[in-house]
């Protein structure tokens, strides 16, 4: 397996995006859902990030970077993570989780959040694991009872 940035807007990211904003969608209302236009995962202030196997791409994850106004520190946002359902349980998810988190350090921020939903175990198991804890809504979320929100200190 393979970790690399690769465009949003090419097809093969397209694809993963796609399959995962079908996926929210059945199994959220439209206000639950999230979904950042792919255009927005291609500014400078977001690392996008694909997991290739044997050429063929099996999923994908961005970071965003946040500034928050005031005092508060920077973070990153971890946003449209998906993971091709025939690649599952390789690897694949942990493995961009990891590269993600090394972008962020890289830059010298210590902070990843990200919010998720209560409906998707896989997910919360796979942050779980890799040691976030659940805080309350950050940013621009607020409280919504389909959503779970993590963040994890990077050392």
């Amino acid at each position: 397996m393979e970790i690399r940035p690769l465009v949003p807007s090419d097809p093969r990211a397209r694809r993963l995006i796609g399959m995962l904003d079908r996926l929210q969608l059945s199994l959220y209302p439209a206000e639950s859902n999230h979904l950042d236009p792919v255009e927005t995962l291609e500014r400078e202030d977001v690392t996008f990030l694909a997991a290739f196997v044997d050429g063929k791409v099996v999923g994908c994850g961005a970071v965003k970077l946040v500034s928050p106004s005031g005092t508060s520190p920077r973070y990153g946002e971890i946003k449209r993570m998906y993971v091709d359902p025939g690649a599952r349980g390789s690897g694949v998810g942990g493995a961009l989780m990891e590269a993600l988190e090394s972008s962020l350090l890289a830059l010298g921020i210590d902070i990843v959040r990200l919010e998720t939903g209560v409906r998707q175990p896989a997910a919360l198991a796979l942050y779980e694991r890799r040691k976030y804890v659940r805080i309350p809504p950050f940013g621009e979320y607020g409280e919504d009872p389909l959503s779970v929100f993590y963040e994890k200190r990077l050392a």
